[in-house]
């Protein structure tokens, strides 16, 4: 598998200023990917998941913008955890990872960079299924 393509996390420019810091995320540049979706996922009430599935095809680039969270991730044989609580890098999550995401903490923000756009097919929602699949 090409390194480009392992999960990892990334660091992002951080240009800083006493007004307050910036950074900023490119395509093809900080990602290896080219964005086809964005989203968020914020108020999740205490104890609550998200997540609990593995795409086909999707890439995806995660960003705590505000906040903290961690990110369970198993890719068939062996299972991280990342703990995300800064908005200055992110974590990208190849496809065929299946991945949980859960330790919210109050008024948390989750940015989501996709390879795809949304494709209900994409999705493989039971965990055994995933591991049969990566047997394929």
């Amino acid at each position: 598998m090409n390194k480009n393509k392992k999960i990892r996390i990334i660091n992002l420019p951080k240009i800083e200023d006493e007004r307050g810091n910036l950074s900023f995320i490119e395509e093809k540049n900080h990602i290896p990917f080219k964005i086809k979706r964005s989203y968020w996922i914020y108020d999740v009430p205490g104890g609550e998941c998200r997540g609990s599935h593995a795409f086909k095809e999707t890439e995806e680039f995660i960003v705590a913008l505000s906040g903290s969270f961690d990110i369970i991730l198993h890719d068939g044989y062996e299972v991280k955890k990342f703990s995300l609580n800064r908005s200055y890098y992110g974590l990208y999550i190849p496809r065929m990872t299946w991945r949980t995401i859960e330790n919210f903490s109050t008024n948390s923000l989750a940015l989501i960079l996709a390879s795809t756009p949304y494709i209900n097919a994409d999705y493989i929602r039971n965990f055994n299924q995933f591991l049969a699949y990566k047997k394929r």
